[in-house]
């Protein structure tokens, strides 16, 4: 049971009803909609990372899942075990990422350079000097930008469910990232 209610659409400012009744009803929107404040900032900041960035969007989603299998997330790994196969991340990859096995021929040079800058941001806080240099070789600048903000959205959003305790939602990785695309549009 999460340590804390879940925020009620129909009790909740007009602002915050808006943006829940656009979102798919996930307990993690609900329990971040305690932060009137951050909670658009936040969701629209979501929606760029999973709809308008240009790295690979397969290599994105086995970076979240690594980020969710070395911090605990378990309902971060369960919305986003649907996104990464949906993009194109195979079961055997999946379930290397998951057992940390980041050396297995499932995963590709990029793939492997990928989950060691994530390795190393979850370690360090940071990207190692070989690492980095190496990402600078195959990777834009820009895709190691949006892969280091991944790695940081996910991990504090981890911090947040297992802090709560937030109970565990079906996966609805279609719909998350419909929502994504909506979010990260720009509005009026």
């Amino acid at each position: 049971m999460a340590r804390l209610p879940y925020v009620d659409p129909a009790s909740a400012s007009p602002e915050i009803r808006e943006a829940l009744q656009a979102l798919p009803p996930l307990n993690i929107f609900r329990t971040i909609a305690h932060a009137d404040t951050a909670v658009r900032p936040l969701l629209r900041l979501g929606g760029a990372i999973l709809g308008q960035g240009e790295l690979d969007p397969r290599r994105r989603e086995l970076a979240i899942l690594r980020t969710a299998a070395v911090t605990g997330a378990e309902y971060e790994w369960i919305q986003h075990e649907s996104i990464a196969r949906g993009v194109g991340a195979s079961d055997e990859q999946i379930a290397a990422v998951r057992r940390g096995d980041l050396h297995t021929d499932a995963l590709d040079a990029d793939d492997r350079l990928v989950l060691a800058c994530v390795e190393e941001l979850l370690r360090n806080d940071a990207i190692g000097e070989a690492t980095f240099a190496s990402a600078r070789t195959r990777l834009s600048d820009r895709e190691i930008v949006e892969l280091i903000l991944a790695v940081g959205y996910y991990r504090m959003l981890a911090g947040v469910m297992n802090s709560v305790a937030i109970d565990l939602d079906e996966p609805l990785g279609g719909a998350v990232i419909e929502s994504a695309l909506r979010r990260a549009e720009p509005s009026d």
